[in-house]
């Protein structure tokens, strides 16, 4: 299999609910044309910020589904499906299920409740979920402050180096840039490495990462292009401002308890994906209030992404 490496920003959607909690499945068209609008080169669905750890296996099926019909049309557009989880056995079902409904590639992460062992148990849970679709792209998702496993991913690479002919690359949400930097350069730079932390993006490009997926990207990617442009071109003290501009923004998700908060940012591009799912806590009326305030005074509105229809104004 040739495995092609993906360059640019690709989101990961968050996945939309009705008010009361059941799948807004209807939005998801929407949801692609504002991600195909300003950029977006693909989709990481059913992840964290997807919420894929709060639906049953039918629910997340369905947004594949969803995703798959949205996106048929456009061969460009690339859509991977989180099937990790702590049943391997059901994450092999995702990912038989991703290939026959036409979706682009799987990913999976550790099981954290039975964690494994070792590296070499790790490869291994790769390759059973990796050969329950063998014609799909599969990634590795490494987010250990989630997960509690945190093995270097360079030895997970020599693991799996010529042993699961579809492993494609890992996505990379950690702070260690050393072994980052290892895994991009192991075998000539092999596998595909794409970066997960929207907050040091700037980072990961000085050290040759030239794709990421992000949940800031669903509702800034203009920012984010713009500091990718500033980087190529050299311009390090105006890529430092961008990054700056993105910490900034990425401080209110913190100040206002965390991931739900990136769906009241979608609020303010036009889409509303309702709120998460219990066990995270949404927003109070009254921080939503002040949350408003603060998206205003970041300077939002001059590099939020938007559809075709919406005026500079919103």
């Amino acid at each position: 299999m040739e495995l092609e490496h993906i360059h640019g920003l690709v989101a990961a959607p968050f996945t939309p609910f009705h008010q009361d909690g059941t799948l807004h499945l209807e939005l998801i068209p929407e949801y692609f044309q504002l991600l195909r609008q300003n950029n977006i080169t693909g989709a990481f669905i059913c992840g964290s910020t997807g919420e894929g750890v709060s639906m049953t296996t039918r629910e997340k099926m369905k947004v594949a589904e969803a995703w798959a019909l949205a996106t048929k049309d456009d061969a460009d557009f690339r859509v991977i499906t989180l099937a990790g989880g702590n049943s391997i056995t059901e994450s092999a079902e995702i990912a038989r299920h991703a290939s026959s409904c036409g979706l682009e590639a799987i990913a999976f992460t550790s099981p954290s409740y039975f964690k494994p062992v070792s590296v070499e148990a790790l490869a291994a849970c790769c390759a059973h979920v990796a050969m329950a679709a063998p014609e799909l792209p599969f990634y590795y998702y490494h987010i250990p402050v989630l997960t509690g496993v945190d093995f270097p991913m360079l030895s997970l690479l020599e693991q799996v180096d010529g042993k699961i002919p579809n492993f494609a690359g890992i996505k990379y949400t950690h702070e260690d840039f050393m072994d980052f930097g290892s895994c991009l350069h192991f075998r000539d730079g092999k596998y595909d490495m794409l970066w997960g932390r929207d907050e040091t993006f700037l980072s990961a490009l000085v050290l040759g990462a030239r794709g990421a997926v992000g949940s800031t990207f669903n509702y800034a990617a203009p920012l984010y292009y713009e500091l990718i442009r500033a980087f190529d071109q050299g311009d390090l003290e105006t890529a430092r401002t961008k990054q700056q501009q993105a910490v900034k923004m990425i401080g209110l998700l913190g100040k206002y308890g965390g991931i739900a908060t990136g769906k009241a940012f979608m609020k303010e591009v036009g889409l509303n994906c309702g709120e998460f799912r219990l066990p995270v806590l949404n927003m109070s009326a009254q921080q939503s209030d002040a949350f408003k305030k603060d998206v205003k005074a970041v300077g939002f509105d001059n590099f939020r992404s938007r559809l075709a229809t919406q005026s500079i104004a919103g």
